[in-house]
Order: C-alpha cells, then sequence, then structure tokens
C-alpha cells in the first residue's frame, strides 16, 4: 500500500509540481474560453477545471492525464444553457457523472480493444490540427489587439521552448516562456491581448450548491439527452487521451476506474457550479512533456489554476496570451504523429484510409465522437472484408466418380456467406456429396442460412449430402438455427 502510494504521488515530486504549473497557467484562458462557448459564466468553467482536476487525481485509472472542462463537452452544453438557463446544465452535469459511473461498473472502458491503432494516430492528428486552428484568432491580424508586437512575442515564446532545454531541462521550458514573456509585456508596457481580456476571473472559492430545478420527470426529460451525449462524449475523449498517455509514458491505465473517475469528478462538479468535463489531450501532452508522471502533477494543477484565480488573479490577468499561444503551438506540434505521413506509402490502404476519414470528420465537425466512430466503423468494415477474403474450398471428387468432397477453409459469416455458397456446383451429377468443416467456422445466422441453401439445392438435385467437422461453437449455432435437417426444410427454403 504505502508503495503504491509512493509510486502514484511521491516518486516526481519536483517534475510533477513544475509540470502542474504549467498546467494550470495554460488551463485558464481554456476554460475561460470554453464557459464562452457554452453561454455560462467564466467562474463555471473555472470552478469546473478546478473542480474535475482535483478529483479525478485521487479517483481516476490514468495518473498523469489532466482533465478539465473541455470545449468538445462545452458544445455540447450550447442549446440546454440558452433554452433552460445554468441551473438545468448543473442538474445535467451530475446526471453525466452518474451515467459515467455507471459505465465503468459495466467495464465500457475495455470496449477501448475495439478502436484501431489507425483511429487513434487520425484522433491524435485531427486533436493536433484542432488545437493549432483554435490559435488562429490570436494571431488574426483584424483581432484587435494584434499588432506585430503579438508575431514576435509567438516568435521568441517558441524559440524559448525549443531552445531553452538545451540550457538546462530543471524547470519545463513553457513555464519559463510564460514568465520571461509576462514580465516583457509588463515592462515594455505593450498593447496586447492577455488573459484579463478573456474574461473576469472569480474573486471567491466555490461553494456547495444544490441544481434549483424541480425533481420531476419533465426535468429528467429535459437533462436526460444532453446528459447522454455528455457522458458518451466525455468518456470517448478521455479514454482516447488516456491510450494516448499510455504510449508517451509507456505505462498502462485501467480503463474502467477512469470511467468511474471521471463519473465522480463530473458529479463534484456540479455540485459546486462547473460544468462537466473531461481528460484534454493538449494539457496532458504539456504534462507529460513538462516532466509530470504522476497524481500529484494533475493535483497541482487543479489547485495552483484555483489559487492564482482567486489569490494571484490580477497577476494573472497580465499573462499575454502570446506565449500561452506559443505554449500551444508547441503542444500541436508534438501531438501531431509525424510518423504517420511517412508511413502513407508503407502501410496498406485501407489503413491510411481509416487514419484520414477520421482526421478529416473530426476537422470538419469539431466533434471528437463522430471521427472515432466513423473510424471504428470503417476499420471494422475492412478488416471484416479483410477476414471474408481469407477463405477457399477445395473439392475432389472419388476414384469411382460417385462422391464429391468440399473442404472448407476460413470463416464463414455475414461477409462470405454469398462466396460460401458459389464454391458449390449444384448441377454436377454424383450421388454423394461430403461438405468437410474442419478448417471452418460460422459465426453467424447469415453463414447458417448459407450452409442450409447449400444443402438443400444439393438435395433437391437428388444428391446425398453429408456435414462432418463442425466444431463446437459451430455445431451449437447449427443446430439451433439450422433447417436443413427439418422434415419441411426444403418447404421453408422454397418459401424465401
Amino acid at each position: 500500500m504505502i508503495k503504491s502510494v509512493r509510486s502514484n504521488w511521491f516518486s516526481n515530486i519536483r517534475g510533477d509540481v513544475l509540470a502542474g504549473l504549467v498546467v494550470a497557467l495554460a488551463l485558464i484562458p481554456e476554460a475561460i474560453a470554453f464557459s464562452i462557448i457554452a453561454g455560462v459564466d467564466p467562474k463555471v468553467g473555472l470552478y469546473a477545471s478546478f473542480c474535475i482536476a482535483v478529483v479525478i487525481a485521487f479517483v481516476g485509472g490514468r495518473p498523469g492525464m489532466i482533465s478539465a472542462a473541455t470545449g468538445a463537452m462545452a458544445l455540447l452544453m450550447v442549446t440546454l444553457v440558452k433554452e433552460h438557463g445554468l441551473q438545468y446544465l448543473l442538474a445535467a452535469t451530475l446526471l453525466t457523472g452518474v451515467l459515467q459511473i455507471i459505465a465503468g461498473y459495466i467495464k465500457l472502458g475495455s470496449l477501448m480493444r475495439f478502436v484501431s491503432r489507425s483511429v487513434v494516430t487520425g484522433f491524435v492528428n485531427a486533436l493536433a490540427i484542432l488545437i493549432f486552428m483554435a490559435q488562429l484568432p490570436e494571431l488574426n491580424p483584424n483581432t484587435i489587439g494584434v499588432t506585430w508586437h503579438v508575431y514576435a512575442m509567438t516568435a521568441a515564446g517558441l524559440g524559448i521552448i525549443y531552445l531553452f532545454p538545451y540550457l538546462t531541462k530543471a524547470i519545463p521550458s513553457p513555464l519559463v516562456t510564460i514568465v520571461v514573456l509576462t514580465i516583457v509585456a509588463m515592462v515594455l508596457d505593450l498593447d496586447i491581448r492577455t488573459v484579463g481580456d478573456m474574461g473576469e476571473l472569480p474573486d471567491t472559492l466555490p461553494m456547495f450548491l444544490w441544481p434549483e430545478v424541480p425533481l420531476t420527470f419533465q426535468t429528467l426529460a429535459i437533462i436526460f439527452p444532453y446528459s447522454l451525449s455528455l457522458a458518451m462524449v466525455g468518456l470517448l475523449e478521455s479514454l482516447m487521451t488516456a491510450t494516448i498517455v499510455d504510449d508517451l509514458t509507456d505505462t498502462g491505465s485501467d480503463k474502467n476506474r477512469e470511467c468511474k473517475g471521471q463519473g465522480v469528478a463530473n458529479i463534484a462538479s456540479g455540485l459546486l457550479g462547473g460544468m462537466a468535463g473531461c481528460a484534454m489531450i493538449g494539457q496532458s501532452v504539456i504534462n507529460v512533456k513538462s516532466g509530470g508522471r504522476t497524481r500529484l502533477s494533475t493535483l497541482t494543477a487543479g489547485s495552483v489554476l484555483l489559487l492564482m484565480v482567486v489569490f494571484l488573479g490580477d497577476w494573472v490577468a497580465q499573462i499575454p496570451m502570446a506565449a500561452l499561444v506559443a505554449v500551444m503551438i508547441m503542444v500541436s506540434i508534438g501531438t501531431f504523429s509525424w510518423e504517420s505521413l511517412r508511413n502513407l506509402k508503407k502501410h496498406p490502404v485501407s489503413t491510411s484510409a481509416v487514419m484520414i476519414t477520421t482526421v478529416v470528420v473530426v476537422v470538419a465537425t469539431h466533434n471528437l465522437a463522430y471521427g472515432v466512430f466513423v473510424g471504428v466503423l470503417l476499420a471494422a468494415m475492412n478488416f471484416a472484408n479483410k477476414v471474408a477474403q481469407f477463405k477457399y474450398v477445395n473439392s475432389e471428387l472419388s476414384a469411382d466418380g460417385l462422391i464429391r468432397t468440399y473442404k472448407v477453409v476460413g470463416q464463414v459469416f455475414f461477409a462470405s456467406a454469398d462466396k460460401f455458397v458459389e464454391f458449390f456446383d449444384f448441377k454436377e451429377a454424383v450421388d454423394k456429396v461430403v461438405i468437410d468443416l474442419c478448417q471452418a467456422h460460422f459465426w453467424d445466422i447469415t453463414s447458417v442460412s448459407a450452409l442450409d441453401k447449400v444443402v438443400l439445392k444439393l438435395r433437391r438435385e437428388g444428391t446425398e449430402v453429408e456435414v462432418v467437422g463442425l466444431n463446437e461453437a459451430s455445431a451449437t449455432i447449427v443446430d439451433r438455427f439450422a433447417v436443413h435437417d427439418k422434415p419441411d426444410a426444403v418447404d421453408t427454403l422454397m418459401g424465401h
């Protein structure tokens, strides 16, 4: 127990504290921006980010991963807030947490094994592109406050981020960038956009509150569709991010615990006046690249966020957005899988198509769930098509010309059932046909129906048919659903 606590919390104290500080600074403008997207006061997103990060540090399944208010979740709240107000959003946040806890207990996190590597790569690349695109408004010359100073500060920030590690890696270069550019902006009194321009920072600690909504089925009918969408998107983004952090750190994570942890964190957020959130790939990458590895980094990020906003708000408001833009550009460059571009020529076309499709759908819709759903669907179709190809039928005629033996090799299911039927010659004049299935497997009702069709067609031509070699699993489904051995089998086939 003590060894586990030390490993999960205190094995990398300095790196975790410094990384958490960097993440906290980067979280502030994003939390404010996501609040604006959702149509709520900035303090709702800031309180949510603090609460979710702190709670998930204790109950999450992936040490070192950052969870807070996110843009993907904020987009799903817009209509609810506009039509019913903040109190219904808080109620929906509580229900979201309950649904995610249920998902954890029924082990939905285990479904991540069905997400192929090409979908994960597409997800990562799409997020990198979205993170970069989100910085463009801060670099748009038509935006108020964007002058040549902004471009110079951003370039200087990127220079510090990439060159400072050559001097020392004791302090995360993104933290140095934020501190140095803030000092420069204050000393030179530059007229550029700052964190304070994003929105008003709260000056009080969050308080416990229960959503002021009637506890009726009508309220449930209003919030349930939103809560279900929030729960699904939140878990999807969190589990995908956990997979990416697993790869970055060469460590494992408990996906089902993460589902439950996200649920607990969202319930806590709703009770403290915050909106629903989930894991953030951008901040998680910042954390890992800044040296964060354990739960302490996540706890530090959430705690420092609240302390800075409430007690050091005047100083935090002076941080130039150009410094944070430089950090996020670094994140987008580091997040993008550049190797995937080189692999486009090496990997099969189907694999590359899945990756590219996932990227295109996510970037076009700004909805991670749509992109991953399309990617998984396309990957499943490719897999089914490939498995269907790995099947052939050998046929041998006995020396006396009276018995034809068909030896089936491969998987027979809905995608390969028609080809299975095509291998048989129904007009050949033989006394008996033996269908040898020792090296075949029947997976579904469609494959059983195909076997029925073959057997009954041969029998209708006056041929005796014997089916041999079914393995136990195939025999079970054939015995249960096949009709070729039933008295009215021919009539059944004719009826179809």
